[in-house]
């Protein structure tokens, strides 16, 4: 992060903007609604920033910047059209250890004014870390479409009820857990649709439920596919569960901007396995999710690609099963479609391929044990998970049992991410054509006569 996002009290603070424009307007307005003191220093005002003066809502000294100017102000906004004057205010601000915000030069300062959704007590802070403060404006008008006024007054209701959770839940994980059986109830709806008196009615006979009170949550574990890599191809269903587990058991698969949706407060097992070095062996692995939902977690299983395509996924489920821990799966984006999508290689296509085929490629004392004349079949796409350090044997093998050498195939690395490379060739040229590329995992290969459309249908330039 360039910045990190925090909510200031500046209640009764003094804080200075230099400058009386309208930027300058903007950025005092929101400083009194925080509650600061604001003192304007300016050669001369607006109109609405004249009106506060005489309202005696700011104070205001007529005249040029002085470093006298930055005496106790805790915080200093440099909103002048001068760039000078703005550099002069920085130094100065800065010696003084004061947080500092320099209109249209954020380099030159040490915090940045986000552009903010209010519904009070809930406020929602976008930025683009000065980048772009159009992007993050065009944002917070899509999300106050999407963001009822009435949220402020659920904010406020559960501030209300807050001491008295407290002192009915002894845990924060039970708290929590109760808010979001509350958030998660009609009580929410009530107060959006402003019926607050029968919402906190609602809420007061939730909270001194004796049931509810004692209740104790029961674990289970949701088995998720998190897709090829892009974050945008989760599910709806995938992004909720993510947000409600507990415990989060993660395989080395599964891309930083997925594994980074998850509840930042969650805890993360990783249960990675990589080539000849499994983190976790499965059955410890199908031990410990059952172990973790008995003990009343909320345990998200994150796979990449989908949980049911080599993904072990039943393997798990089946020991949940046997051990009477309740769970539920959602499908994933596979890696051979995901891959084939963004590489722009149909996997089936009426004028080359009729069907398609789901291998692994795992290597056994350096041989590859496959149906090979069930791959050798005319009209078929051939797709290879983890066949990267076995691609020599598996070309060779392919043309062994009747495929030609010229046959099409392609080496997709880190597919549907930013890091995504494609190589093309045949069985008897790609592994020479890759020997130096230094081709990093997670890669998929495709074999089949769909390859040579690649060219062509290519959209997705990393």
């Amino acid at each position: 992060m360039d910045f990190l996002p925090i909510f200031l009290n500046l209640k009764n603070y003094r804080c200075l903007v230099v400058g009386g424009g309208e930027v300058a307007t903007r950025k005092a307005q929101l400083l009194l609604e925080a509650g600061a003191q604001v003192k304007i220093v300016a050669p001369d005002l607006s109109p609405e920033l004249e009106k506060l003066h005489q309202e005696k809502a700011l104070q205001y000294r007529l005249g040029n910047f002085e470093a006298s100017d930055l005496s106790d102000c805790f915080l200093v906004i440099a909103a002048t059209d001068d760039a000078q004057v703005n550099a002069e205010v920085a130094g100065l601000a800065k010696q003084q250890g004061a947080l500092l915000n320099v209109v249209d030069q954020p380099e030159l300062g040490n915090y940045i004014l986000p552009s903010i959704i209010s519904r009070d007590p809930l406020q929602i802070a976008i930025s683009s870390g000065g980048a772009s403060p159009a992007l993050s404006r065009m944002l917070r008008i899509k999300l106050e479409t999407l963001i009822p006024s009435g949220y402020g007054q659920l904010a406020q209701l559960l501030r209300k009820f807050r001491p008295q959770v407290k002192a009915f839940f002894s845990t924060g994980e039970q708290r929590r857990h109760f808010w979001e059986k509350i958030l998660g109830s009609p009580i929410a709806e009530l107060v959006l649709s402003g019926q607050t008196q029968a919402a906190e009615q609602a809420l007061e006979q939730q909270l001194h439920n004796a049931e509810d009170k004692l209740e104790t949550k029961s674990g289970e574990v949701y088995l998720v596919g998190g897709g090829p890599g892009d974050p945008d191809l989760l599910t709806f269903r995938a992004l909720r569960l993510m947000q409600q587990a507990d415990v989060v058991v993660h395989d080395r698969l599964v891309s930083k901007a997925v594994l980074n949706l998850t509840r930042t407060d969650a805890k993360r097992v990783y249960v990675g396995k990589e080539r000849s070095n499994h983190a976790v062996p499965q059955e410890n692995i199908n031990k410990l999710l059952a172990r973790l939902a008995k003990e009343g977690n909320r345990v998200l299983r994150l796979k990449g690609g989908d949980p049911f395509i080599f993904g072990r996924g039943g393997e798990e489920i089946e020991t949940l099963a046997a051990e009477g821990v309740p769970f539920q799966v959602v499908p994933g984006i596979t890696a051979a479609s995901g891959t084939a999508a963004y590489a722009g290689i149909p996997l089936t296509h009426r004028d080359y391929a009729q069907s398609c085929v789901f291998v692994t490629g795992h290597l056994k004392d350096g041989t590859m044990n496959l149906n090979w004349d069930l791959l050798t079949q005319p009209q078929q796409t051939v797709v290879v998970y983890m066949g990267l350090l076995a691609l020599p044997i598996l070309c060779q093998e392919l043309m062994k049992h009747g495929l030609p050498a010229k046959k099409p195939i392609a080496l997709v690395q880190q597919a549907t991410t930013k890091n995504q490379r494609v190589f093309t060739g045949t069985l008897g040229t790609l592994p020479d054509i890759i020997r130096d590329a230094e081709v990093k995992p997670p890669s998929l290969l495709v074999i089949g006569d769909v390859v040579t459309l690649q060219d062509k249908l290519s959209w997705f330039k990393p």
